[in-house]
């Protein structure tokens, strides 16, 4: 069962504030057994999604190949694919 927003409002607040839940529920008409119910379906919700949680670590595969520039077909240049954005901005800047 998918929580709602009312319900994960109510739970939220009911854990700061330190409260028991027959007393929040009391304190704000809410029925103990409904509560309790909601509060069950958060825990599984919470559990379940931390079940699919799993680390890892992101590298960067190293570059191969080269970069190439063309013009009209009479100029090339080949330069590698860890040449920097900016400096092959200002070389077309320099070109224009």
């Amino acid at each position: 069962m998918t929580i709602t927003s009312h319900w994960i409002s109510h739970i939220e607040a009911w854990q700061s504030s330190g409260q028991s839940q027959a007393a929040y529920c009391r304190q704000r008409g809410i029925n103990c057994r409904t509560f309790a119910a909601r509060l069950s379906d958060y825990r599984k919700e919470q559990t379940e999604a931390a079940l699919f949680l799993i680390p890892v670590q992101v590298t960067p595969l190293p570059a191969t190949g080269s970069l190439v520039l063309s013009a009209g077909g009479r100029h090339r240049l080949e330069m590698p694919l860890t040449t920097s954005a900016s400096w092959l901005a200002e070389l077309l800047r320099c070109l224009d």
